[in-house]
Protein backbone atom coordinates (compact mmCIF):
# COMPACT_ATOMS: atom_id res chain seq x y z
CA UNK A 1 0.00 0.00 0.00
CA UNK A 2 1.19 3.54 -0.78
CA UNK A 3 1.21 5.27 2.59
CA UNK A 4 0.82 8.99 3.04
CA UNK A 5 4.02 10.44 4.52
CA UNK A 6 2.83 11.56 7.95
CA UNK A 7 6.20 13.11 8.83
CA UNK A 8 6.40 15.44 5.84
CA UNK A 9 7.10 19.05 6.88
CA UNK A 10 4.17 20.27 4.77
CA UNK A 11 1.65 18.81 7.23
CA UNK A 12 -0.29 21.58 8.90
CA UNK A 13 -1.45 20.99 12.50
CA UNK A 14 -5.03 20.34 11.40
CA UNK A 15 -4.01 17.81 8.73
CA UNK A 16 -3.94 14.06 9.29
CA UNK A 17 -6.00 12.00 11.72
CA UNK A 18 -6.95 14.24 14.63
CA UNK A 19 -8.85 12.15 17.16
CA UNK A 20 -11.94 13.74 18.70
CA UNK A 21 -11.25 12.30 22.12
CA UNK A 22 -13.83 10.98 24.52
CA UNK A 23 -13.41 11.94 28.17
CA UNK A 24 -13.23 9.33 30.94
CA UNK A 25 -15.04 9.98 34.21
CA UNK A 26 -14.70 8.32 37.59
CA UNK A 27 -17.53 6.78 39.58
CA UNK A 28 -18.30 10.23 40.99
CA UNK A 29 -18.45 11.57 37.41
CA UNK A 30 -15.37 13.72 38.01
CA UNK A 31 -12.95 13.90 35.07
CA UNK A 32 -10.30 11.16 35.28
CA UNK A 33 -7.29 13.13 34.06
CA UNK A 34 -4.91 10.25 34.59
CA UNK A 35 -6.89 7.98 32.28
CA UNK A 36 -7.37 10.79 29.77
CA UNK A 37 -3.67 11.57 29.67
CA UNK A 38 -2.91 7.89 29.14
CA UNK A 39 -5.39 7.78 26.25
CA UNK A 40 -3.75 10.80 24.59
CA UNK A 41 -0.25 9.36 24.98
CA UNK A 42 -1.39 5.99 23.58
CA UNK A 43 -2.92 7.63 20.50
CA UNK A 44 0.36 9.39 19.81
CA UNK A 45 2.28 6.13 20.22
CA UNK A 46 -0.02 4.45 17.71
CA UNK A 47 0.90 6.92 14.99
CA UNK A 48 -2.11 9.22 14.95
CA UNK A 49 -1.49 12.90 14.31
CA UNK A 50 -3.26 14.67 17.14
CA UNK A 51 -6.28 15.06 19.38
CA UNK A 52 -9.25 17.41 19.54
CA UNK A 53 -10.36 17.61 23.18
CA UNK A 54 -13.54 19.35 24.32
CA UNK A 55 -15.59 18.43 21.29
CA UNK A 56 -18.94 16.71 21.30
CA UNK A 57 -17.24 13.36 21.91
CA UNK A 58 -15.59 14.97 24.93
CA UNK A 59 -19.03 15.95 26.30
CA UNK A 60 -17.93 19.58 26.44
CA UNK A 61 -21.45 20.80 27.08
CA UNK A 62 -21.36 19.20 30.53
CA UNK A 63 -18.00 20.69 31.56
CA UNK A 64 -17.27 23.86 33.50
CA UNK A 65 -14.73 26.36 32.19
CA UNK A 66 -12.22 25.09 34.73
CA UNK A 67 -12.76 21.48 33.66
CA UNK A 68 -12.37 22.38 30.00
CA UNK A 69 -9.13 24.24 30.77
CA UNK A 70 -7.65 21.33 32.65
CA UNK A 71 -8.60 18.86 29.90
CA UNK A 72 -6.65 21.04 27.44
CA UNK A 73 -3.68 21.18 29.81
CA UNK A 74 -3.76 17.40 30.23
CA UNK A 75 -3.78 16.85 26.47
CA UNK A 76 -0.86 19.24 25.94
CA UNK A 77 1.11 17.63 28.78
CA UNK A 78 0.82 14.18 27.15
CA UNK A 79 1.36 15.28 23.55
CA UNK A 80 4.83 14.61 22.14
CA UNK A 81 6.52 17.07 19.80
CA UNK A 82 4.72 17.28 16.47
CA UNK A 83 1.47 15.87 17.86
CA UNK A 84 -1.40 18.33 17.45
CA UNK A 85 -3.72 19.46 20.22
CA UNK A 86 -6.68 21.24 18.58
CA UNK A 87 -9.35 21.84 21.23
CA UNK A 88 -12.96 22.48 20.48
CA UNK A 89 -13.96 25.98 21.56
CA UNK A 90 -17.68 25.56 20.96
CA UNK A 91 -19.88 27.85 23.05
CA UNK A 92 -23.17 29.70 23.00
CA UNK A 93 -21.52 32.86 21.75
CA UNK A 94 -18.32 34.48 20.52
CA UNK A 95 -17.21 35.89 23.88
CA UNK A 96 -17.06 32.43 25.44
CA UNK A 97 -15.57 30.81 22.32
CA UNK A 98 -12.83 33.46 22.13
CA UNK A 99 -12.09 32.93 25.81
CA UNK A 100 -11.51 29.20 25.19
CA UNK A 101 -9.35 30.00 22.13
CA UNK A 102 -7.19 32.36 24.17
CA UNK A 103 -6.69 29.69 26.81
CA UNK A 104 -5.75 27.15 24.13
CA UNK A 105 -3.20 29.57 22.69
CA UNK A 106 -1.61 30.22 26.07
CA UNK A 107 -1.59 26.48 26.89
CA UNK A 108 0.49 25.73 23.80
CA UNK A 109 -2.10 24.38 21.37
CA UNK A 110 -1.51 24.63 17.63
CA UNK A 111 -5.08 25.33 16.42
CA UNK A 112 -8.69 25.33 17.58
CA UNK A 113 -11.91 23.87 16.21
CA UNK A 114 -14.95 26.11 16.38
CA UNK A 115 -18.67 25.58 15.95
CA UNK A 116 -20.81 28.54 14.87
CA UNK A 117 -23.00 30.20 17.52
CA UNK A 118 -25.32 27.48 18.76
CA UNK A 119 -27.72 29.28 21.06
CA UNK A 120 -30.00 30.44 18.27
CA UNK A 121 -30.31 30.50 14.47
CA UNK A 122 -27.60 33.06 13.74
CA UNK A 123 -27.58 34.86 10.38
CA UNK A 124 -24.48 35.27 8.22
CA UNK A 125 -23.48 38.55 9.88
CA UNK A 126 -23.49 36.94 13.30
CA UNK A 127 -21.50 33.95 12.04
CA UNK A 128 -18.87 36.22 10.49
CA UNK A 129 -18.54 38.21 13.72
CA UNK A 130 -18.33 34.98 15.72
CA UNK A 131 -15.41 33.62 13.73
CA UNK A 132 -13.71 37.02 13.57
CA UNK A 133 -13.65 37.14 17.36
CA UNK A 134 -12.35 33.59 17.71
CA UNK A 135 -9.68 34.17 15.05
CA UNK A 136 -8.54 37.29 16.92
CA UNK A 137 -7.11 34.98 19.61
CA UNK A 138 -4.29 34.28 17.18
CA UNK A 139 -4.55 30.53 16.54
CA UNK A 140 -5.59 28.94 13.22
CA UNK A 141 -9.32 28.14 13.32
CA UNK A 142 -10.97 25.14 11.73
CA UNK A 143 -14.70 25.64 11.42
CA UNK A 144 -16.99 22.81 12.43
CA UNK A 145 -20.12 22.53 10.32
CA UNK A 146 -22.68 20.45 12.20
CA UNK A 147 -26.16 21.56 11.10
CA UNK A 148 -27.56 18.37 12.58
CA UNK A 149 -26.80 19.43 16.16
CA UNK A 150 -26.76 23.22 15.83
CA UNK A 151 -29.20 25.70 14.35
CA UNK A 152 -26.62 27.12 11.92
CA UNK A 153 -25.58 25.61 8.60
CA UNK A 154 -22.15 26.70 7.34
CA UNK A 155 -23.08 26.57 3.67
CA UNK A 156 -20.27 26.44 1.10
CA UNK A 157 -20.91 30.09 0.20
CA UNK A 158 -20.63 31.15 3.84
CA UNK A 159 -17.48 29.10 4.34
CA UNK A 160 -15.97 30.83 1.32
CA UNK A 161 -16.67 34.23 2.94
CA UNK A 162 -15.12 33.13 6.23
CA UNK A 163 -12.05 31.88 4.40
CA UNK A 164 -11.74 35.02 2.25
CA UNK A 165 -11.77 37.15 5.41
CA UNK A 166 -8.95 35.04 6.88
CA UNK A 167 -11.04 33.77 9.79
CA UNK A 168 -10.72 30.02 9.10
CA UNK A 169 -8.15 27.66 7.57
CA UNK A 170 -10.28 24.53 7.24
CA UNK A 171 -13.68 23.04 7.88
CA UNK A 172 -14.73 19.84 9.58
CA UNK A 173 -17.67 18.94 7.35
CA UNK A 174 -20.29 16.99 9.29
CA UNK A 175 -23.39 17.54 7.17
CA UNK A 176 -23.02 14.09 5.60
CA UNK A 177 -23.64 15.60 2.15
CA UNK A 178 -20.53 14.75 0.15
CA UNK A 179 -21.71 16.95 -2.73
CA UNK A 180 -20.90 19.97 -0.58
CA UNK A 181 -17.24 19.03 -0.55
CA UNK A 182 -16.92 19.73 -4.25
CA UNK A 183 -18.74 23.06 -3.90
CA UNK A 184 -16.38 24.04 -1.05
CA UNK A 185 -13.36 23.17 -3.19
CA UNK A 186 -14.71 25.27 -6.06
CA UNK A 187 -15.71 28.32 -4.00
CA UNK A 188 -12.70 28.33 -1.64
CA UNK A 189 -9.88 26.29 -3.23
CA UNK A 190 -7.43 27.06 -0.40
CA UNK A 191 -9.77 26.04 2.40
CA UNK A 192 -8.75 22.66 3.79
CA UNK A 193 -11.53 20.08 3.77
CA UNK A 194 -11.57 17.89 6.88
CA UNK A 195 -13.57 14.67 7.10
CA UNK A 196 -16.12 15.08 9.88
CA UNK A 197 -18.18 11.90 9.83
CA UNK A 198 -16.44 8.54 10.19
CA UNK A 199 -18.96 6.84 7.91
CA UNK A 200 -18.23 9.15 4.94
CA UNK A 201 -14.44 8.92 5.26
CA UNK A 202 -13.78 7.34 1.89
CA UNK A 203 -16.12 9.59 -0.05
CA UNK A 204 -14.79 12.83 1.48
CA UNK A 205 -11.18 11.67 1.19
CA UNK A 206 -11.69 11.14 -2.53
CA UNK A 207 -13.17 14.64 -2.73
CA UNK A 208 -9.83 16.08 -1.63
CA UNK A 209 -9.73 16.04 2.17
CA UNK A 210 -6.57 17.01 4.02
CA UNK A 211 -7.53 15.59 7.42
CA UNK A 212 -10.00 13.59 9.47
CA UNK A 213 -11.39 14.65 12.85
CA UNK A 214 -12.25 11.15 13.89
CA UNK A 215 -13.97 9.20 16.63
CA UNK A 216 -13.33 5.52 15.94
CA UNK A 217 -9.51 5.57 15.84
CA UNK A 218 -9.88 5.48 19.63
CA UNK A 219 -11.24 1.95 19.22
CA UNK A 220 -9.40 0.63 16.15
CA UNK A 221 -6.44 3.01 15.70
CA UNK A 222 -4.27 1.00 13.32
CA UNK A 223 -7.11 -0.05 11.04
CA UNK A 224 -8.47 3.50 10.88
CA UNK A 225 -5.02 4.88 10.13
CA UNK A 226 -4.53 2.34 7.36
CA UNK A 227 -7.94 3.26 5.95
CA UNK A 228 -7.18 6.98 6.04
CA UNK A 229 -3.78 6.58 4.39
CA UNK A 230 -5.16 4.38 1.62
CA UNK A 231 -8.14 6.66 1.00
CA UNK A 232 -6.00 9.80 0.70
CA UNK A 233 -3.58 7.94 -1.58
CA UNK A 234 -6.49 6.88 -3.81
CA UNK A 235 -5.59 3.24 -3.15
CA UNK A 236 -9.08 1.78 -3.51
CA UNK A 237 -7.75 -1.76 -3.65
CA UNK A 238 -6.76 -1.37 -0.01
CA UNK A 239 -9.31 1.21 1.16
CA UNK A 240 -12.59 -0.19 -0.13
CA UNK A 241 -12.59 -3.62 1.54
CA UNK A 242 -11.31 -2.10 4.79
CA UNK A 243 -13.98 0.60 4.66
CA UNK A 244 -16.69 -1.99 4.09
CA UNK A 245 -15.40 -4.04 7.01
CA UNK A 246 -15.26 -1.08 9.41
CA UNK A 247 -18.51 0.56 8.34
CA UNK A 248 -20.59 -1.48 10.77
CA UNK A 249 -19.03 0.55 13.59
CA UNK A 250 -18.09 3.77 11.76
CA UNK A 251 -21.78 4.52 11.17
CA UNK A 252 -22.29 4.99 14.91
CA UNK A 253 -20.21 8.17 14.76
CA UNK A 254 -23.16 9.87 13.04
CA UNK A 255 -25.85 8.67 15.44
CA UNK A 256 -27.21 10.17 18.64
CA UNK A 257 -25.54 7.51 20.78
CA UNK A 258 -22.08 8.03 19.25
CA UNK A 259 -20.37 8.89 22.54
CA UNK A 260 -21.71 5.83 24.34
CA UNK A 261 -20.94 3.58 21.36
CA UNK A 262 -17.33 4.73 21.06
CA UNK A 263 -16.77 4.52 24.81
CA UNK A 264 -18.11 0.97 24.77
CA UNK A 265 -15.70 0.14 21.97
CA UNK A 266 -12.81 1.61 23.97
CA UNK A 267 -13.72 -0.55 26.95
CA UNK A 268 -14.01 -3.65 24.77
CA UNK A 269 -10.54 -3.11 23.27
CA UNK A 270 -8.76 -2.45 26.56
CA UNK A 271 -8.84 1.34 26.42
CA UNK A 272 -10.60 3.57 28.92
CA UNK A 273 -14.06 4.68 27.81
CA UNK A 274 -16.42 4.34 30.73
CA UNK A 275 -19.62 6.13 31.60
CA UNK A 276 -21.07 9.39 30.34
CA UNK A 277 -22.30 12.39 32.27
CA UNK A 278 -26.00 13.24 32.24
CA UNK A 279 -28.01 13.88 30.17
CA UNK A 280 -26.44 10.98 28.25
CA UNK A 281 -27.71 7.65 29.52
CA UNK A 282 -26.23 4.17 29.08
CA UNK A 283 -27.15 2.48 25.82
CA UNK A 284 -30.45 0.65 25.99
CA UNK A 285 -30.00 -3.15 25.90
CA UNK A 286 -31.06 -3.54 22.26
CA UNK A 287 -28.72 -0.78 21.00
CA UNK A 288 -25.85 -2.01 23.16
CA UNK A 289 -26.23 -5.51 21.74
CA UNK A 290 -25.94 -4.17 18.18
CA UNK A 291 -22.87 -2.05 18.94
CA UNK A 292 -21.24 -4.78 20.98
CA UNK A 293 -21.83 -7.40 18.28
CA UNK A 294 -20.36 -5.23 15.50
CA UNK A 295 -17.35 -4.33 17.63
CA UNK A 296 -16.71 -7.89 18.78
CA UNK A 297 -16.87 -9.19 15.22
CA UNK A 298 -14.03 -6.85 14.27
CA UNK A 299 -12.01 -7.80 17.35
CA UNK A 300 -12.48 -11.49 16.54
CA UNK A 301 -11.31 -10.80 12.98
CA UNK A 302 -8.07 -9.34 14.31
CA UNK A 303 -8.85 -5.70 13.55
CA UNK A 304 -7.02 -3.36 15.90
Amino acid sequence: MNRVDRTAPARMPWHGVIVATSLPFGRDLAVDHGAYGDNVARLAEQGLHGVAPNGSLGEYQTLTYEERDRVVETAVAHAPEGFTVMPGVGAYGAIEARRHALFARDAGCQAVMCLPPNAYRADDRAVLEHYAMVASAGLPVTAYNNPIDTKVDLRPELLAKLYAEGFIVGVKEFSGDVRRCYAINELAPGLDLIIGTDDTLLEVALAGAKGWVAGYPQVFPRACLDLYDAALAGDLTTALPLYRRLHSVLRWDSRTEFVQAIKLGQDMTGRTGGVCRPPRQPLDPETEAVVRSATQALIDAGVN
